[in-house]
């Protein structure tokens, strides 16, 4: 399907969009080129201004790049997942902060009384920041995408381990661990699975 006329105008070249849909796959193993944390943080510093309910901004990032960091992790993931992630030059731990509502103060100053109100709702806080920081690692994906990145999201590994292992000072709560470089490995054939199929809009999508 082809839009024209001055909204399709207006909006990003053709392969932008491409780069970051079309062409983009999910990557299972990576060339060795390490990852800078600063790349992760200028990612960071783009996707950190998209929307959130309430503007509640409750994902929260653990950066795994040291070989130490990476055995602490390994334990954690589904067996399909260890030896990937162990290669990878950097893996992110996508979570949420349960205590996300505490800083509606600088969020959303003009919700007066949120923070208190929120405070005895544990529930309403869950749903608020899962939701959210599920929104929030589409566009982390899209950002790692935009910055020249390839990335290998999974959610094959024992959430509560690796939250044992590396959130017990925070209590944020692992949602998606992603495998992110540079470029996938040639030396792997399956580093590049074949595309898959897709709905269409007609498939997924009604008009009322």
């Amino acid at each position: 399907m082809v839009f024209h006329g001055p909204a399709a105008e207006a909006g990003v070249p053709r392969e932008v969009l491409d780069a970051l849909f079309v062409q983009a796959h999910t990557i299972k193993t990576f060339a060795a080129e390490p990852v800078d944390p600063a790349v992760i943080a200028a990612v960071y510093e783009d996707i950190r201004w998209a929307p959130t309910q309430m503007n509640s901004q409750p994902m929260r990032l653990s950066l795994i790049a040291s070989p130490e960091a990476k055995q602490r992790l390994s334990p954690h993931m589904r067996r399909g997942n260890r030896d990937k992630t162990m290669a990878a030059p950097m893996t992110i731990i996508a979570a949420w902060d349960p205590n996300w509502h505490h800083h509606l103060e600088v969020l959303a100053p003009h919700r007066e009384g949120a923070r208190a109100k929120l405070e005895p709702d544990p529930a309403a806080r869950r749903e608020i920041g899962q939701r959210s920081a599920h929104l929030q690692i589409g566009y982390l994906i899209l950002g790692l995408r935009a910055h020249g990145l390839q990335v290998g999201p999974m959610t094959g590994f024992n959430a509560t381990g690796v939250d044992e292992e590396f959130h017990t000072d925070t209590g944020w709560k692992t949602e998606v661990i992603i495998n992110v470089g540079w470029k996938p490995n040639v030396d792997d054939a399956d580093a590049v699975r074949p595309r898959a199929g897709r709905l269409s809009f007609v498939d997924a999508c009604q008009i009322v």
